[in-house]
């Protein structure tokens, strides 16, 4: 039995998690759930979002299950996604993206993964006004974060069979931080000639994600570009309720959807759960249960291809469990 940490979150956070829990529980897999609570409604408890036991409980199992928390607005404290980002070293956020029978889009046949850095970047946060009319915030990358996400990249590839990475990089004008990216970027890609290699300015990436999306494969990107491809990509399967995420380190691994709490819904039973039992899904092969994460996700792609049996956003009209019961139905 493997000791998993379970976040439920807060909104529909605990909804979905909760459904994800019940379908791989009925998946036969045997997981001590370590249910930890973390959101923005304990921060007059603990005077904090994150409380250190989720932390401990996360360093303690090596693997969580997350669902989406509220970052609370105006009240200093930073988003608890990035909290656990930083806190492990998570420097990996790999989201697959493809499409399912049953979910009307303009495309039928995309199949990627985008790969982005998640600890560099801009979003290392580190800003400042210069004066009253200047305001400047400094673009950090390192080799060490160029070369790990590059390589992971890479052997994401291979182990997945997957058949071609694309570089995606800015390096015609940002020359010293792009341009170190794309210049690591093609000197590991010689290291892996049974994948093909290319590189996409992002202005340009954009553009034939939604020209040609069935041309792309894995894209490897900076930690901005990657959060707003990412994006991109999911608009083009369905959107953020079928969008799945991970976030990998050197010896942990947080799973969870993209999308947000959407406390608007919260408790009505009609929250669709199918981007966080994805990420169910690739905790499970992380996790080595590969068996197990291939007929879930199998049952999810037939309730999917339905009618009725999806929830509302998805053009159905079950709610949350009789969504979640119609898959495990299935398994």
């Amino acid at each position: 039995m493997r000791n998993v940490t379970l976040i439920p979150g807060d909104g529909i956070g605990p909804e979905v998690a909760y459904a994800t829990r019940r379908l791989i529980d009925a998946s036969g897999v045997e997981i001590n759930w370590d249910v930890q609570e973390a959101g923005g409604y304990l921060i007059e408890k603990y005077g904090t979002p994150l409380p250190q036991s989720v932390l401990e409980s996360i360093k303690r199992n090596g693997v969580a299950l997350k669902g989406p928390i509220t970052t609370p607005v105006g009240e200093g404290f930073r988003s608890v996604n990035v909290a656990l980002r930083k806190e492990f070293d998570l420097f990996a956020n790999i989201r697959p993206l493809k499409s399912y029978k049953g979910i009307e889009t303009r495309y039928d046949n995309i199949d990627l993964v985008i790969i982005r850095e998640n600890t560099e970047d801009l979003y290392a946060g580190i800003e400042y006004m210069a004066g009253d009319d200047v305001a400047q915030s400094i673009k950090i990358f390192t080799r060490k974060g160029c070369e790990r996400i590059i390589r992971f990249a890479f052997e994401y590839a291979r182990k997945e069979k997957r058949r071609k990475v694309t570089a995606v990089h800015k390096a015609n004008i940002m020359k010293c931080t792009d341009g170190m990216f794309l210049n690591i970027a093609r000197s590991i890609s010689t290291e892996y000639p049974d994948i093909e290699f290319e590189d996409m300015i992002i202005d340009a990436m954009c553009m034939r994600l939604v020209q040609t999306p069935e041309n792309y494969d894995v894209l490897v990107l900076p930690n901005l570009y990657g959060d707003i491809v990412s994006d991109l990509c999911a608009g083009l399967v369905g959107g953020l309720g079928v969008a799945p995420g991970a976030n990998i380190g050197k010896d942990l691994a947080v799973f969870e959807p993209v999308h947000g709490s959407a406390p608007d819904i919260a408790g009505k039973n009609t929250a669709n759960p199918t981007a966080m039992m994805l990420s169910g899904v690739h905790m499970l092969k992380y996790l080595g249960e590969t068996s197990a994460a291939n007929r879930i996700e199998k049952a999810i792609m037939k309730v999917l291809s339905e009618g009725n049996a999806k929830t509302r956003d998805l053009g159905g009209n079950a709610g949350t469990t009789e969504f979640t019961d119609r898959i495990i139905s299935f398994l």
